[in-house]
């Protein structure tokens, strides 16, 4: 293996362990005893705070800041602190390290961290920093690296299921996706006073402002996506797990026994012991992981993500090739799902882009380009577009036009809306953040710069203010005793409660009063209980948004199961006794499995079981994608099919529309709330569709992303997106 910085029989070491042994403050203290140094570290919220650690002590001068959108860069550095990606690594440093590098597992960004195992070095001496999981690979793929071992500085114990109102303050609870922590947070404003909100979107002054509000104390509670999983340092006594399955940016799936540990492994700091267990809804974790967590034993990584390092930027021909080498070591994995790749296979599609991309200078321009990166982690439409503007007019003028950055720029300069859309203007602007740092790429790059940080920081802190005003609840009301008056919680002449699905809902009121407000509404909810247990089916419906409603109200949600036609059912109530609660569990998943045999009688048909086996596969693999996918996506199945499978198929039901394949049976007008509401409860976060069901068409501009409203059942053209079950296809 080569060694990108030379000098390959310096001292490498791996330095390995569980949370919370101060492997990346004994890196740190490492660094600075070298005249040179640089830290790669896997968020840019972590590199911010790591960077002001070391500006601490040896100053802003001596201290470089590079991640994506940020750069810091003063003359006299010394040291540098950077995100694994943005590591300047034709800077020589004595000493070099890499935290979290068991990321190498990661489907998304694991060929980055692989990339710096194989190929970066210090001048004197390399850290590895990360998980026991890693160590025999390392091994495999660094043979001259020594080990060493940090244990945990404190003890971390299971404390079993909890209740969400039963959690103990200093809880983070950690949840999956925006809309859960959103979620979440609201249900603790509600009920317990309010809780500050981390999301892996929040730039770091929103991070920043959100985490004084629990540091402090002014809310007790937290509530977070796994991004605080990867060594923010927060002062957590116990860690809620809200589920244990992920969107890994290509598909949902189970948690691993590592990242459980790494996100439980936040709770406790330094020498405080801490605690970690799940919500109630999601159920007791195994005893098997329990076991694996308490012990910090976990299987050792099979496989890591690897990309050809060396590329050929001769022609696009040449430079897509040499992206498609097959790794030299059989524990090395291509991967395959990179946003750069599939930014430039879209684009070397189109000829005003291969017109343009001639010669090594104009090819590996492109490549750069691609490279820009898409903070919604979506790859839309209108990403590529913008790629595709940049590059012709890098190639025609050599800059970004100053009018078309500042029309950009300009669009995103609003405070207004809700938690949703000032997180996605803050992507907008951090990846023109990321452009602005493109010095030969703007007349004035400094001017830009500083206006995308200007707007960056306007937008944060609309952002915070938005998520204090809607999850921390600050009025305290007292002197009053609640009583049931008509169905109602009344204190004082007036309604202070009530409950809405199986939830109490009690706008403002926290500590003992909110106790009181619940404890008088438990004949309440046991009156709920008994009526949802013997409910008529035509009481219960689910919404696009995968909520099940008793007459019109929400009392529990689709959840993730082995495959899209097997969803699970979570509660989404407060604290019942565990007999209530396993009532109500059963009668929804009862109904759901009826509802859905039903709807699923057509793929029983003869003509289905009658398919061959080829046919079968196709059909099957429709199935597995709610009844539709592109057959590029799928040409190992599709290009088996003969013109007798093709009819077969089309007797079964399936047609194609565009390159698409699509199964009646599963976009019909009965389906219009089941399919989406599965998608969503399986593939995360979608598009939002009306709850009463998804209408024929929607509005949805142009850049709209096609691949999300095809897992809905739609499909987008000119700026619409039109159900399938409305088009008429087209027959093979």
């Amino acid at each position: 293996m080569d060694h990108l910085l030379g000098l390959g029989d310096k001292r490498v070491v791996a330095l390995l362990g569980p949370t919370n042994t101060g492997k990346t403050h004994a890196a740190i203290e490492r660094m600075l005893g070298h005249r040179t140094g640089m830290i790669g570290l896997p968020l840019r919220l972590l590199a911010q705070e790591v960077y002001q650690r070391v500006v601490d002590r040896v100053g802003e001068a001596l201290v470089a800041l590079v991640t994506g959108e940020e750069k810091r860069v003063p003359t006299t550095a010394r040291y540098w602190v950077c995100t694994v990606e943005a590591m300047p690594l034709d800077t020589p440093v004595h000493f070099l390290a890499i935290d979290e590098i068991q990321l190498m597992e990661d489907r998304v960004r694991g060929h980055v961290f692989t990339d710096r195992l194989l190929h970066a070095r210090g001048l004197m001496e390399t850290w590895f920093m990360g998980s026991d999981s890693a160590g025999w690979l390392i091994t495999e793929l660094v043979p001259e690296v020594e080990h060493e071992r940090k244990p945990r500085l404190s003890q971390l114990t299971h404390a079993g299921a909890s209740w969400l109102t039963d959690l103990p303050p200093r809880s983070a609870v950690v949840a999956f996706s925006a809309r859960e922590v959103t979620s979440l947070a609201e249900r603790l404003r509600d009920r317990r006073g309010g809780a500050a909100v981390v999301l892996g979107a929040l730039s770091p002054r929103t991070r920043n402002a959100q985490v004084a509000l629990f540091q402090s104390g002014e809310v007790p509670y937290l509530v977070a996506t796994d991004a605080i999983g990867m060594g923010l340092n927060l002062d957590v006594h116990h860690v809620a797990l809200a589920g244990l399955r992920k969107f890994d940016g290509i598909s949902v799936r189970e948690l691993s026994a590592a990242e459980v540990g790494q996100i439980a492994g936040r709770a406790g700091r330094h020498h405080t012991s801490g605690s970690f267990g799940s919500l109630e809804e999601v159920g007791p974790l195994d005893p098997d992981l329990v076991r694996r967590i308490e012990r910090h034993d976990y299987p050792r990584l099979q496989r890591v993500f690897w990309r050809n390092h060396d590329l050929d930027t001769s022609s696009l021909e040449a430079l897509i090739a040499s992206l498609g080498v097959r790794p030299p070591h059989k524990k090395l994995v291509r991967v395959r799902e990179a946003g750069d790749e599939e930014a430039l296979h879209t684009l070397s599609r189109q000829a005003e882009v291969r017109r343009r991309a001639v010669g090594p200078e104009r090819v590996a321009l492109l490549w750069d380009v691609c490279r820009i990166p898409d903070f919604r982690k979506t790859l839309t439409g209108d990403h590529t577009d913008l790629l595709r503007v940049i590059y012709a007019s890098l190639c025609d003028t050599g800059r970004i036009s100053a009018d078309f950055a500042d029309r950009r720029l300009s669009r995103l300069d609003r405070a207004d809306g809700g938690v949703d859309a000032l997180t996605t203007r803050i992507a907008f602007v951090r990846t023109w953040a990321t452009l602005a740092h493109r010095r030969a790429w703007f007349d004035d790059p400094r001017h830009w710069q500083e206006r995308a940080r200007a707007v960056e920081e306007r937008l944060s802190d609309a952002l915070h203010e938005e998520l204090t005003r809607r999850f921390v609840e600050r009025r305290i009301r007292r002197g009053w005793t609640p009583r049931i008056e008509a169905g109602k919680v009344i204190a004082d002449g007036r309604e202070v409660g009530g409950l809405v699905g199986l939830r109490l809902v009690a706008p403002g009121l926290v500590g003992e009063e909110a106790l009181a407000v619940r404890a008088a509404a438990s004949e309440l909810l046991a009156d709920r209980v008994e009526a949802i247990a013997g409910c008529a089916d035509e009481e219960l419906s689910v919404g696009t948004d995968a909520h099940l409603r008793w007459r019109g109200e929400i009392v529990g949600t689709l959840r993730a199961g082995d495959h899209p036609l097997t969803p699970g059912v979570a509660l989404l109530a407060d604290a019942l006794p565990a007999e209530q609660a396993d009532r109500i569990r059963e009668r929804l998943e009862w109904w759901v499995r009826s509802e859905l045999d039903h709807l699923l009688a057509p793929l029983r048909d003869p003509a289905v079981l009658a398919l061959t086996p080829a046919a079968g596969a196709v059909f099957a693999r429709l199935v597995d994608h709610l009844g539709v996918m592109r057959k590029w996506a799928h040409a190992d199945v599709v290009g088996e099919l003969s013109r007798r499978d093709w009819d077969a198929l089309r007797v079964a039901g399936v047609l194609e529309h565009k390159g698409l394949l699509w199964l009646r049976p599963l976009h019909t007008r009965a389906w219009s709330r089941f399919r989406p509401a599965l998608a969503r409860a399986f593939w995360g976060r979608l598009p939002e569709l009306p709850t009463d069901g998804g209408p024929a068409r929607v509005d949805v501009g142009e850049g709209a992303d096609a691949a999300l409203w095809e897992k809905l059942g739609y499909v987008v053209h000119g700026g619409w997106a039109t159900r399938l079950d409305k088009l008429s296809g087209r027959r093979r």
